[in-house]
């Protein structure tokens, strides 16, 4: 028998493998360079967009495998973000606006990149100390431990005020983050979630999600798994939390800043479908598109003399009734946790095998 009669099927197993990474990886770069090219303005858009993305995918790595909706993955974010902040904010800032922090820290400045590899070192350092006990739990009481574990965080960097400055504003963030960075980090970040997703760790994970006991059952190790995941998870969502930081060039907890943008993500999450990555970037896709259009009918327009807009508030209105009725039509998500299929004319196998 001929060896090349193997080779369709072989890269047919590749392309099924890869195909909805590949088609929402061309969709991304296709969409981020079209739009980020039409103004300053669309491009900060397009990289708030990718940034979103990313803590999205990070979520969705946890969430999405192991059935255990998490509220704590905002902490992640503020820890991240102010230990990258805290490396890179040039030293003779970091003595005037944080006077409290140590002189060891106030001497260090380092270079952006050695600042996001720290934040992410440190947010998933941290969700695994929290993660050995947490993930013993399972169902609400879960979903609880983890928001207390985000509040726990929320104010002690309320509070922290030699360090974080409390409610008020830490500026001097070196701006770096660009469009190309944050597709380039948004692309890994995907990639990251689609190898764990197809890997025999998510598979046993996902059993887990579908049968605990069963799973149990068949010596699966359902804590470790889940271990393993929060705290990908976890550095995932840092690599968010740092680029946010480092895109707004400020960072605060006043107003619970953190609180929204941690439940505007699982919005995204849950209205895309928890249970595939196709959901990840639908769900943030189609939320972010709603609030950018409910956001510019609140400025409103000028026509003559007369000005139309919504009133203040409306957006989060609007885009709370977008949701609700997402979820009643569509309970699983507009994707249904459904992955795009290959289509069929690439399933079709090479040429019948000949005999030598």
């Amino acid at each position: 028998m001929s060896s090349s009669v193997s080779q369709p099927s072989r890269a047919g197993a590749a392309l099924g493998y890869l195909w909805p990474l590949v088609v929402w990886g061309v969709v991304i770069v296709a969409l981020s360079l079209a739009l980020a090219s039409i103004s300053p303005a669309m491009a900060r858009i397009v990289t708030d967009t990718l940034i979103k993305l990313i803590i999205v995918t990070g979520l969705y790595i946890f969430v999405g495998n192991s059935g255990i909706l998490s509220f704590g993955h905002g902490a992640f974010l503020i820890v991240s973000a102010y230990a990258s902040a805290w490396l890179t904010i040039p030293k003779l800032m970091k003595g005037v606006i944080l006077p409290g922090l140590p002189e060891t820290l106030r001497m260090i400045e380092l270079n952006p990149i050695a600042g996001l590899f720290a934040g992410v070192l440190l947010g998933a350092l941290l969700a695994l100390l929290v993660g050995i006990p947490l993930m013993r739990l399972s169902g609400i009481a879960a979903s609880i431990a983890t928001f207390a574990f985000f509040s726990v965080i929320s104010v002690i960097y309320n509070n922290w005020t030699g360090w974080t400055k409390g409610t008020a504003s830490l500026v001097g963030l070196p701006l770096y983050v660009k469009p190309w960075m944050a597709l380039v980090a948004a692309l890994v970040c995907l990639a990251v979630a689609w190898v764990f997703q197809k890997s025999r760790y998510g598979l046993m994970l996902r059993a887990t999600r579908e049968d605990l006991v069963a799973a149990r059952a068949s010596g699966i190790r359902a804590e470790r798994l889940r271990l393993i995941a929060f705290v990908l998870s976890a550095a995932v969502v840092s690599v968010g939390g740092v680029l946010w930081g480092h895109n707004n060039g400020a960072l605060t907890t006043a107003n619970n800043v953190y609180l929204n943008l941690q439940f505007i993500i699982i919005a995204m999450l849950v209205v895309g479908g928890v249970r595939s990555l196709s959901g990840v970037v639908v769900g943030t896709l189609t939320l972010s598109l709603v609030g950018e259009l409910f956001r510019r009918l609140e400025i409103g327009a000028d026509f003559g003399e007369l000005h139309l807009a919504l009133p203040g508030g409306s957006r989060e209105v609007l885009l709370g009734l977008c949701m609700l009725l997402a979820l009643v039509l569509r309970p699983a998500g507009l994707t249904m946790g459904r992955e795009l299929p290959l289509p069929r004319v690439l399933r079709r196998d090479g040429p019948p095998a000949r005999a030598d």
